[in-house]
């Protein structure tokens, strides 16, 4: 176990430096000036070039890829070009948004989620079987800015159930997380119930109806234990992909969470903030993937024997 959980770490290490270099070239090759991008059309070329110089972008490539991974290596992501602010302390502030967002939502995937894979067997080819299989589809094909809008209608507009964006009060993460976990919701629906369904037709199952178990029974006390293994390494994967930064769902709820810092990156054209962001989204999707298989092993005897 210790052994391979070195090779994983090993791993995240390889992902994460191939991650700060790919980001870095894809930066470079952009075509654009950061320094024009944040001064005046009109400012003199002397002003722009001044401005290059300090942010160190007049060095070559290679000795530009190297400052950066000092920093890195040291814990610093550098100085926002366009906050003029340290991209941790920014990182740092944004961070805790998603962290409430993104647990607000796994919870509501995971419980709807496999709750509806499980009713859906139990009552397998009937109503709330279609049903349930028809919101994991809908979850799944509908993209998330019209479930956002769609909510926000149904939500605020018709019902005035919840606020329409962010006020700074859990109860207003309800609709961004509800939003955010509706395509995860759908995702883990459809695996449970598949699941289920897999293991409802195997020998252990007919020996368990034999002795006089009933259908529901069998679904929850003996089927679900061995399907449900895929289900939490989906889970574990999903959970690192919300915190990594949800662009779309804190944009339209205006949500200071690291998407939305994201997205000010990107349209700001600052380099610093951007590579920050998606380097550390790249470390919580790495943990993630770490985790998801560790806790696989654990739960799995064959992959511990093997």
């Amino acid at each position: 176990m210790m052994a391979g959980l070195v090779r994983r770490l090993s791993g995240v290490v390889l992902v994460l430096i191939g991650v700060m270099l790919l980001i870095f070239v894809m930066l470079r090759i952009i075509p654009g000036d950061p320094a024009s991008v944040l001064l005046n059309e009109h400012v003199s070329p002397a002003t722009i070039e001044k401005l290059t110089e300090s942010m160190g972008l007049n060095k070559s490539l290679p000795e530009q890829f190297w400052d950066y991974l000092k920093g890195v290596l040291k814990g610093d992501f550098g100085e926002s070009y366009y906050l003029h602010q340290s991209v941790n302390a920014l990182m740092t502030e944004a961070f805790p948004y998603t962290i409430r967002l993104a647990c607000m939502a796994a919870a509501f995937a995971w419980c709807f989620g496999i709750f509806s894979g499980i009713i859906s067997v139990i009552r397998y080819e009937r109503l709330l079987d279609y049903l349930f299989r028809g919101l994991s589809l809908l979850g799944i094909s509908v993209p998330i800015f019209m479930v956002a809008l769609f909510l926000q209608y149904l939500m605020y507009y018709r019902w005035s159930l919840v606020p329409l964006t962010y006020d700074g009060s859990i109860f207003s993460l309800i609709l961004p997380a509800v939003v955010l976990g509706w395509d995860s919701a759908g995702s883990i629906a459809r695996l449970t119930r598949s699941g289920l369904i897999e293991q409802m037709g195997e020998p252990y199952i007919d020996t368990a109806k034999a002795k006089g178990l009933i259908h529901a029974k069998a679904v929850w006390t003996h089927a679900l234990r061995n399907a449900i293994l895929p289900v939490i390494t989906m889970m574990a994967l999903q959970l690192s992909g919300m915190l990594s930064g949800a662009v779309i769902t804190e944009s339209i709820f205006g949500i200071p969470g690291l998407g939305r810092l994201a997205l000010t990156a990107i349209q700001t054209r600052d380099m610093p903030l951007l590579q920050g962001t998606v380097l550390f989204s790249a470390f919580l999707i790495a943990l993630g993937n770490m985790a998801a298989d560790i806790i696989n092993t654990l739960l799995d005897p064959r992959r511990r024997w093997g």
